[in-house]
């Protein structure tokens, strides 16, 4: 795999700095592999076994009804949409009346957003992590989101970016920029989707700053083909009396890491992860998690559930950091997997670092399969065994997905759980 760094649109040389700085970080350390501590679940050999194309060599158009089941077409929203890595204003509503809803080149090439970038690119980003520098010194695109004090957005906000098929194996690295203003609220739904059988890698980097007494609602949608993988890191400050969560959905392809770690900069946070995974064949999700809670009075709340079938694995790793400093800190953490295939695996690691003695910590995890005497009890009241496999499952995610904030958005994903258990109930749960 070749890659040039070439076709950037820099502000000016403090950003090249930070690119050459990330690109130098990057070649020093590689790729990762099952080595490290933090990969040793996940290995990216088959994924980089790939002559990948870094930057697209033409640009590609696709028409709205190809691609309407992508999106949640069933309300209003702003879109930013990319089409193998190229901004495409065809299919995208941006906007800049009262805030900046639009493209991330645009923010790191005119000079009226430079105080932003100067402010906020790459300084939360894991610089101990390549495939984050990697993208720091190659991502040419992606969405660029500020929104000022005092705002409550009216609809939505989607990112979406596609991948076409034109180049037979694509590398694309989209990356995100969103500062949400003091007493603002904010949703974003963000999806990664391949239209081909080509293979594609996506390595993401979100960077989402929360500030004074904000809410913000992220939801990831991950239901790709079998030979589309993805690096999703996102990276995430909350200031005093701030709400964030951050809801991923792991339904479909090759390879998915999501890194997520939040990072606490001030009292009375509140943070919340949760996630479900549904798997089958050969796929792989690993979810790594931190929180770092740095100040007192605080709380976060992780929830994560997977179904694994077939060969499929999964991999959850949870820390959570609790500093001296962060006395009466309230942090929960549970991770509950079930295993319908015979060579389906998880591999799970709930970890808790506390260094404070005034605190109300847990975490828990457990593995296991259906339960045979439900499954009987439900089949003796005339439920066919299929229909009362998928009631069970159903019921086992349910307290993640009632957690999403968007009615349309969770009918959406009830129904892509249906779908992937194979069963249509007429209820949502």
């Amino acid at each position: 795999m070749v890659m040039e760094n070439r076709g950037k649109v820099d502000l000016d040389s403090t950003v090249h700095g930070i690119r050459s700085k990330a690109m130098a970080s990057f070649e020093k350390e590689g790729f990762p592999t099952r080595k490290d501590e933090e990969w040793k679940y996940t290995s990216l050999k088959s994924v980089l076994n790939h002559d990948y194309s870094v930057f697209p060599e033409s640009e590609s158009a696709i028409e709205f009804k190809d691609v309407k089941k992508y999106f949640l077409h069933e309300i209003d929203s702003y879109k930013v949409v990319f089409i193998d890595g190229v901004y495409s204003s065809f299919l995208s509503e941006t906007t800049h009346d009262g805030y900046d809803i639009c493209l991330m080149s645009a923010a790191l090439k005119k000079p009226k957003y430079k105080m932003v970038i100067d402010n906020f690119f790459n300084k939360i980003a894991n610089h101990k992590n390549s495939l984050t520098n990697l993208n720091t010194a190659f991502a040419l695109e992606g969405a660029y989101i500020n929104i000022g004090k005092n705002t409550v957005l009216p609809k939505p906000i989607q990112i979406v970016n596609f991948y076409t098929g034109n180049e037979k194996e694509i590398l694309l690295q989209p990356r995100n920029l969103i500062v949400v203003g003091e007493n603002s609220h904010v949703q974003i739904i963000e999806r990664h989707q391949s239209l081909t059988d080509n293979a594609a890698l996506t390595n993401s980097v979100t960077e989402l700053f929360v500030n004074k007494r904000s809410i913000v609602d992220y939801y990831k949608i991950q239901n790709d083909n079998t030979n589309a993988s993805l690096i999703d890191n996102m990276f995430v400050q909350q200031k005093e009396h701030s709400i964030a969560s951050v809801n991923t959905f792991s339904f479909g392809g090759k390879l998915t890491r999501n890194n997520v770690e939040f990072f606490h900069e001030g009292e009375h946070v509140e943070s919340h992860i949760n996630g479900i995974s549904i798997l089958k064949d050969k796929q792989h999700v690993d979810n790594h998690t931190l929180i770092h809670h740095k100040f007192p009075n605080c709380e976060s709340f992780e929830l994560y559930k997977g179904i694994y079938d077939d060969a499929s694995t999964g991999v959850f790793n949870g820390k959570v950091i609790v500093d001296q400093e962060a006395q009466k800190t309230n942090a929960f953490q549970q991770n509950n997997n079930i295993l319908i295939g015979d060579k389906a695996s998880i591999n799970a690691k709930p970890q808790l670092e506390i260094f404070a003695d005034d605190v109300k910590c847990s975490h828990g995890c457990t593995i296991g399969q259906l339960d045979e005497s439900a499954l009987f009890y439900m089949q003796s009241r005339g439920i066919p065994a299929k229909e009362a496999k998928a009631l069970l499952l159903y019921a086992f995610g349910n307290d993640v997905v009632e957690k999403i904030k968007i009615p349309e958005l969770r009918t959406r994903i009830t129904k892509l759980i249906a779908l992937k258990l194979g069963v249509q109930l007429g209820f949502e749960m």
